[in-house]
């Protein structure tokens, strides 16, 4: 899928028929949180921090959004979508005079640092004509100064009646929009005082606004409207999904915790979750998790936050660090092993000393644990998930099972999508099987497997079942994870409206 996103129409590429299926696809991750400026509710995808810095502004003491994005690339990540939430910001205003009157431009993006100016001239346009004009908006970095994005109109019209007028043409703006009441006037040429034929800019007249601190609300959004969370509905991937504390002193109510998580089992993703600021012990951290109720084995959890060495000494979240050991460590190893002896930057350490003793118990709560080893550094240690007092998710109490199954289901889905639009007989199966059994030998060539005795098995309308539209095409699959104690077995429908998996351990969910 193109990594550009368009809130009219999301078109999804779909991979060739028979291609070889890759084998170890990068992990994504996904963080939503509030942000110094940047569009609202649209994920945008950033490699480093300098692009999310350029995007979405500096580390802001009024989010924990920035610093999780640092420690996300610090500690590995590569590919991560984040999704700007706001409390009612508000752009910036800019007037443009229009003969006593005035063209209102309203920022799209709002924020207090999200700098926009605007510029009108005649170049082009007969000197008789008083209703054509041209208009130049500009986003400004408000650090260098330097020119970051620009947009020109040219032969806009003030009048509402006219084929360009400038209300319609700036709705493909993403810059600026027009505010009522329109003007009664063509706007004046912006020049420099005094030298009535030298162009200039026009910088707001009122600064935008950041708006509140964050609700569980703002964080969720809405499905209906892809805000939130569910703006991810408009990028076809993602593999974890993080997020960061709303503001410093700021916990994630559990309403958004349940909510992103069930949100997390319908995309097939993985959630981070921070321990909460009141955990001070391991008992306590055991007690909540038992009186919170979760337990789930698409959420990843750990005990305790970090304290930065040299540092303030400040409690800090390190979900965007174990983000990006994640990602890292499926480059160097594959999700099929464990994480032990991952480690955190030298600078993080645990904010609380643990024995072995809490350590076990904190592990069997399905917490995994930050640990300072022999060489003062910060290690993980657990791979364990939430998924505890469930008989049907039981296989998945270990990390790198749940998290491996998660890759090969959504990476069948989408090299499989093809053989929807094919005609269902015996030679798709066979092609189909084919394909599947050569990307599971590829990954028992890297150790993910206990043995290659696998089972794939498809029906693409070869049973000749009465409800065929409604089941899709049925690929049975049966493999042994190299850190399972015994196969698995999952059932995948490939539909046109997507994929459903089936099986006694996975339940029934769906990835779009």
């Amino acid at each position: 899928m193109s990594e550009a996103v368009d809130h009219g129409i999301t078109v999804t590429e779909i991979a060739a028929m028979d291609q070889p299926i890759d084998v170890c696809p990068e992990t994504t991750a996904a963080f939503v949180g509030r942000a110094l400026r940047g569009p609202l509710d649209t994920p945008v995808l950033v490699k480093n921090f300098a692009e999310f810095r350029r995007r979405f502004g500096d580390i802001w003491s009024r989010s924990s959004l920035g610093p999780a994005v640092k420690q996300f690339f610090d500690h590995g990540g590569l590919r991560l979508y984040i999704v700007r939430v706001a409390n009612n910001a508000r752009g910036a205003l800019l007037c443009l005079p229009a003969s006593g009157a005035a063209l209102v431009l309203r920022v799209v993006e709002p924020g207090s640092t999200e700098y926009v100016r605007a510029a009108v001239d005649y170049d082009g346009i007969d000197d008789e004509d008083d209703d054509l004009f041209n208009l130049t908006l500009q986003r400004i970095n408000p650090a260098t100064g330097l020119v970051l994005d620009q947009e020109f109109f040219q032969g806009l019209s003030w009048r509402e009646d006219a084929t360009f007028n400038v209300a319609d043409q700036l709705l493909s703006s993403e810059l600026a929009r027009v505010e009522q009441p329109y003007p009664a006037h063509r706007p004046e040429r912006t020049t420099v005082p005094g030298r009535s034929y030298e162009p200039a800019y026009v910088d707001h007249a009122q600064a935008g606004s950041d708006g509140s601190a964050l609700s569980d609300y703002d964080l969720v959004g809405s499905r209906r409207e892809h805000s939130g969370l569910f703006a991810l509905a408009e990028i076809e991937r993602f593999d974890l999904l993080y997020l960061p504390p709303p503001g410093k002193g700021q916990d994630i109510g559990p309403a958004a915790v349940l909510a992103a998580e069930r949100y997390s089992r319908e995309r097939g993703a993985m959630m981070i979750v921070d321990p909460p600021l009141q955990w001070s012990t391991p008992d306590e951290a055991v007690s909540a998790v038992r009186d919170l109720g979760y337990a789930s084995p698409n959420m990843l959890a750990y005990y305790p936050r970090v304290t930065e060495r040299g540092g303030d000494n400040a409690v800090r979240p390190a979900g965007g660090a174990i983000a990006g050991l994640l990602c890292k460590h499926d480059r160097s190893y594959g999700p099929w092993q464990a994480l032990e002896g991952m480690g955190l930057q030298r600078k993080l350490r645990p904010a609380v000393e643990l024995t072995e003793g809490e350590t076990r118990q904190l592990n069997r709560a399905g917490l995994n644990v930050l640990l300072r080893g022999a060489t003062q550094s910060t290690h993980l240690s657990g791979s364990v998930t939430l998924a505890r007092g469930s008989e049907a998710d039981r296989q998945y109490l270990q990390l790198p099972v749940r998290r491996f199954c998660l890759q090969i289901i959504s990476t069948i889905a989408r090299a499989t999508r093809w053989a929807v639009f094919e005609a269902v007989d015996v030679t798709l199966a066979k092609r189909l099987r084919g394909q599947v059994l050569t990307y599971l030998h590829c990954l028992n060539d890297l150790g993910a497997f206990v043995n290659d005795d696998f089972v794939v098995q498809c029906d693409a309308g070869v049973s000749k079942r009465e409800d065929s539209e409604q089941h899709g095409v049925t690929i049975l699959l049966v493999f042994h994870p190299l850190a399972c104690a015994e196969p698995i077995s999952l059932t995948l429908h490939q539909t046109a409206s997507g994929l459903r998996v089936g099986s006694t351990a996975f339940g029934l969910t769906r990835i779009q």
